[in-house]
């Protein structure tokens, strides 16, 4: 971690050294209070997914506005949130290898930790761990419900999976995780309901199964920010698991909101970027290249909305194409709106956090590189 952050408290916008990574505090804010009160007087739990932030300070703040606790992927973020002062985890991810469940038995002595398996060999080591830890583990089977990324199959194949967590003397059966991550970008809004009305048929059917086979299910929990109101409307879902609502980023954005339901959730996040080259008339050249902003969903977006676009990106240069665009002189600053805020944010040690053109906060990203 570099010795000092790029801004301190009470500096201008302008003096912040760059590349940083800007909050923009009142927008945040914003995103953060939209979404309880989108649910209204709904009965369904809050989860918000930590690995967009990867931030204990947001993490509380998501839970004083009354979240359960969160989501993250690997045990190393469990640890650091737990460090800083979280109290309820889950990891919605399977958990693979004796050191790491080593380490996710230990820390549920300090916090309510879950973990989702699809694998019965998976789920006897997860069991293993506890006994030898002296703990109970909440343990939920992941279903595919149409991401074909994790999962077992919904219905029967889920069923036996949680009658093994249920008969295991160290496990708790959890519930079921059923997120539907590939709906999240569709861009239609029909799209993505059609997509979750198939993912809760899902979901539905394997609740029925297990109550037939006797087997209590605790909640069903997935949804992101691209759906969550339709897991709602499902009222098949127990939980929901936005992560990006509070950041949004230029995928986001690229998605068909007009549906009347879906809340205007606002851009908060930014790549603070100098221009370090004007040497033709066609570009300009800043100081965030591949290193200050993931383009794994596309390329940064200039937020002024101007007519200048970010089109190249090298490790350590973004090529702006000015479209006759003015302004661009050696030493301006500008914002830019990242195409994808998770792996944007693992890239950054801070949050420079400003309201009204001032730094008010810098909050440290403190599981930032926690993969394994």
């Amino acid at each position: 971690m570099p010795l000092y952050p790029p801004a301190t408290i009470g500096m201008t916008l302008a003096e912040v050294d760059t590349p940083a990574l800007i909050l923009e505090l009142d927008a945040f804010e914003r995103n953060l209070k939209r979404l309880p009160e989108s649910l209204g007087d709904r009965k369904i739990m809050m989860r918000p997914h930590a690995k967009s932030h990867k931030c204990p300070q947001i993490a509380m703040r998501q839970m004083a506005l009354g979240a359960v606790g969160v989501c993250c992927q690997k045990v190393s973020e469990a640890e650091v949130l737990v460090e800083g002062g979280v109290t309820d985890v889950l990891i919605t991810n399977e958990v693979v290898g004796a050191f790491k469940l080593k380490r996710l038995a230990a820390l549920s002595k300090q916090a309510r930790i879950a973990v989702c398996a699809d694998d019965a060999g998976n789920i006897k080591a997860i069991d293993e761990a506890a006994r030898e830890a002296g703990v109970t583990l909440d343990v939920l089977v992941e279903i595919n419900v149409g991401a074909n990324r994790c999962g077992v199959e919904p219905g029967e194949p889920a069923v036996v999976l949680a009658k093994q967590i249920a008969g295991s003397a160290n496990l708790r059966f959890g519930g079921l995780q059923a997120y539907q991550g590939t709906a999240q970008h569709l861009r239609k809004v029909e799209e993505r309901q059609n997509a979750i009305a198939a993912a809760a048929a899902h979901v539905k059917r394997t609740r029925e199964l297990l109550k037939a086979a006797g087997i209590e299910c605790p909640k069903a929990t997935g949804a992101g920010t691209g759906t969550y109101l339709f897991e709602v409307a499902s009222e098949v879902y127990d939980e929901l698991q936005t992560g990006s609502y509070i950041f949004m980023d230029g995928d986001y954005a690229r998605n068909d909101w007009t549906e009347s339901r879906s809340p205007r959730f606002e851009h908060s996040l930014f790549v603070w970027t100098t221009v370090m080259s004007h040497t033709g008339s066609e570009r300009a050249i800043v100081d965030a290249g591949l290193k200050a902003s993931s383009i794994d969903s596309g390329m940064p977006r200039i937020a002024d909305g101007g007519p200048a676009e970010y089109i190249k990106a090298a490790d350590e240069h973004g090529v702006i194409k000015l479209n006759g665009a003015t302004g661009y002189a050696v030493g301006d600053k500008l914002k830019l709106i990242p195409g994808h805020c998770d792996p944007t944010v693992n890239l950054y040690d801070h949050f420079i956090c400003i309201r009204n053109g001032r730094v008010e906060a810098i909050w440290p990203i403190t599981a930032r590189g926690a993969l394994w």
